[in-house]
């Protein structure tokens, strides 16, 4: 098959890195073209454009930071949409609304391609060992057809139905539901700290006893250490992310009272500036309220 890869950022280049690794045949592109030159050894094609990238591919696989940025290179004035042949599949690796993936569904459709949904559940960290869960939705051929190219990526595939946005929704909420646990070990762990208990000693009796979670243990010592940089994922993005639940929530009549809340909370901790440090960051925001003193952060 042949393969194009539209962004590579922290979390695209070691995707990108790994279907080179496992033997795929590449076409990359990406804004910042010295991104690609760090894929230099494993001699991938190195496009202009994204139209380029697209041209001649069977599977195009895109990994970029929102809906507007997959919006744009996709369906914008010479996007990779129109220049994808017909037959071939766009796999969407980002996090996006579920409004979008439908949309992106039916351009598909009308240009006689095929469109799957495939986000991913995992840092940087874990894209570049291969640890990444990716939750796959689309008509079950394209789905099956791509799976070695989603296998190459990470530890496992998870089929989420014939309806792309069905991915992009568990998506989202997975998310929503890291984020609340990242607000609620912050808010713990200012109260423990009042009464002169260290957030660590909290978290091995919680995490140690009470349950075992990963969430809690990777990002309850990023917390408890105050370690948010280099982020590995954005606090800004985490925004993005609550605000596309939001949205979704509306869109279907869903009252989300705590994602309403959460939203507050990272609004100020953007305020605070603390846009572009990990997203466990929110939980200084619990602890600036308390009155405590913090590492400078941002």
């Amino acid at each position: 098959m042949k393969i194009s890869f539209l962004g590579l950022g922290s979390m695209g280049l070691p995707m990108a890195r790994l279907l080179l690794q496992a033997g795929h045949t590449l076409t990359v592109y990406n804004r910042t073209r010295s991104r690609a030159e760090q894929l230099a050894q494993w001699h991938p094609v190195v496009a202009d454009s994204a139209a380029g990238a697209a041209r001649g591919a069977d599977v195009l696989v895109t990994m970029l930071a929102d809906d507007a940025a997959l919006e744009g290179v996709m369906l914008g004035e010479a996007g990779a949409l129109a220049a994808l042949p017909r037959g071939a599949i766009h796999v969407s690796m980002s996090t996006i609304s579920p409004d979008l993936s439908r949309r992106l569904a039916a351009r598909h459709e009308a240009a006689g391609q095929t469109y799957v949904a495939a986000p991913v559940f995992g840092r940087p960290q874990a894209a570049e060992a291969k640890q990444l869960w990716i939750v796959a939705a689309g008509p079950a051929s394209a789905v099956e057809r791509c799976r070695p190219l989603l296998e190459a990526m990470g530890q496992g595939v998870i089929a989420a139905g014939e309806d792309p946005a069905r991915a992009n929704v568990i998506k989202l909420s997975g998310n929503f539901l890291i984020a609340a646990a990242i607000e609620a070990m912050g808010e713990a762990f200012a109260l423990a700290r009042k009464y002169g208990v260290a957030p660590a000693e909290l978290l091995e009796v919680v995490n140690g006893r009470l349950f075992r979670s990963p969430i809690y243990e990777n990002y309850g010592k990023l917390i408890a250490d105050e370690r948010y940089e280099p982020a590995g994922f954005k606090l800004k993005h985490g925004l993005k992310d609550v605000r596309l639940i939001l949205a979704a929530g509306d869109a279907a009549a869903a009252p989300l009272p705590l994602a309403s809340l959460m939203r507050d909370r990272y609004v100020s901790a953007v305020a605070r500036g603390w846009s572009d440090v990990d997203w466990a960051a929110l939980a200084r925001v619990a602890a600036a309220d308390a009155g405590l003193d913090q590492r400078s952060t941002g």
